[in-house]
């Protein structure tokens, strides 16, 4: 199975209201270059590593595990829940 990074990010960022581009400028990358790595990140060209997946769910509001859960339902349940 591939890994469902890709449409869980894309998802993510529409939900959230950012662009590529803001995105990858809230995240501190260079505003030249952030929309393009961010779009390579949803097209799964390339996987962002742990921390950088963990900065990016801080900056949309949802937890890190919701890129990583294979099934759908259970994402959902993951991005919805929050710990006081």
């Amino acid at each position: 199975m591939e890994t469902p990074i890709p449409v869980r990010l894309k998802a993510a960022r529409k939900a959230a209201g950012y662009t590529q581009q803001q995105l990858g400028m809230a995240l501190g990358m260079d505003p030249n270059t952030a929309s393009a790595r961010m779009n390579q990140y949803e097209r799964g060209k390339h996987t962002p590593d742990y921390q950088t997946m963990q900065r990016i769910g801080k900056v949309l509001g949802v937890p890190t595990a919701y890129f990583y859960c294979e099934d759908d339902v259970l994402s959902e349940l993951i991005k919805n829940h929050s710990i006081s």
